[in-house]
């Protein structure tokens, strides 16, 4: 499954203690994983460092991936406050666990930001993520507008210890329950995928064909990655681009799947937009400023938390609008995108 090993690295500045964030010059971000989505390493990582220190000139950053460990992840948050971190980015491997995250850093008066999922913690400080129930009622809706009637639906749903799971499944039900109420869509297969991982993904898919003698015309799926394993699983049986697969993340393989028609939409989440929220925060804490303008919205969490968040806003994508959107945001590049794809591939190589 997943590495037990985490990674970490510091960069540049001059370090200060603080109380309750104020003063803070120095900064800890804890990412999840990198195993199951490129996007933490390849865009979080450095929108989030270059954002916090282009908001917070002369702050360091102390970098930590727990590579899908949550005992991991609390072991880099324990190092990151024994250093004098005074203030936590964090990227939760587990939404429930990271809860003890925030309790030794309140311990320590030490503020945590939740970063893209929420921490289950009424003693969290922020959350900055985006409207997660709308990225999946935006993968719902897209089928709702491209089904035909009859068509037998899979559901494989992202990992149930992730909060943003639960919320994207949420809001794909709400798009999608109607016509399965109906009888106008059937769901024949639904299942979690623990960690999001990839290769589980695929062996769920292979499951739901071989229960349904591979009579799926639908495979809602909640991102890219594991629509890649599920893709693998329906070109082995001759069945790619026959399916409408969904995604979320607009990855590279994502972009790449979408133009030669083996999946048929993926949701933009503009991570700059996410890191540069979470770098205003970091800066307005520090500086000892009012943070009210930078909210645009309140989280509950499940022990009663009412919590003060940015909520960025998703767009769904599929080949009408690569080229407004991804492209033109310079989110990915047409070299990246059409890398060993024919000429003409999706009317944009």
């Amino acid at each position: 499954m997943l590495a037990a090993c985490g990674s970490s690295g510091s960069t540049g500045g001059t370090s200060s203690g603080a109380a309750n964030g104020k003063g803070c010059m120095k900064i800890g971000i804890l990412l999840p994983e990198t195993a199951t989505s490129e996007r933490w390493d390849a865009k979080d990582k450095p929108a989030l460092i270059n954002g916090i220190k282009a908001a917070l000139p002369g702050a360091t950053v102390d970098y930590n991936n727990a590579e899908g460990n949550k005992d991991e992840q609390l072991n880099q948050a324990e190092a990151d406050l024994t250093r004098g971190d005074c203030i936590l980015v964090v990227g939760a491997v587990d939404s429930d666990a990271a809860a003890a995250i925030v309790l030794k850093a309140k311990q320590q008066g030490v503020p945590v930001i939740a970063y893209d999922r929420l921490i289950q913690s009424k003693d969290l400080s922020y959350y900055v993520s985006f409207d997660n129930v709308r990225v999946g009622y935006l993968q719902g809706q897209y089928i709702v507008q491209h089904h035909h009637k009859g068509d037998r639906v899979v559901m494989i749903n992202g990992s149930q210890t992730d909060n943003n799971a639960i919320l994207f499944r949420q809001g794909a039900h709400q798009a999608l329950d109607p016509l399965f109420q109906s009888g106008e869509l059937k769901l024949v297969y639904e299942t979690y995928t623990p960690g999001w991982d990839n290769d589980t993904a695929r062996t769920e898919m292979d499951q739901a064909l071989t229960a349904n003698q591979n009579n799926i015309q639908i495979a809602y799926v909640a991102n890219d990655g594991m629509a890649n394993s599920v893709i693998a699983a329906l070109k082995a049986q001759h069945l790619d681009k026959k399916v409408l697969v969904t995604g979320q993340d607009a990855t590279v393989a994502g972009i790449q799947n979408i133009l030669t028609g083996e999946q048929a939409m993926t949701v933009y989440k503009a991570i700059t937009k996410e890191a540069n929220a979470t770098a205003q925060l970091v800066a307005a804490i520090s500086k000892g400023q009012d943070t009210s303008s930078l909210i645009n919205g309140h989280t509950k969490t499940k022990d009663g938390g009412n919590i003060p968040s940015v909520l960025e806003t998703p767009v769904a994508v599929d080949k009408s609008n690569i080229a407004s959107t991804v492209l033109a945001d310079g989110f990915v590049t047409k070299e990246q995108i059409c890398q060993g794809l024919p000429p003409g591939t999706g009317g944009i190589c």
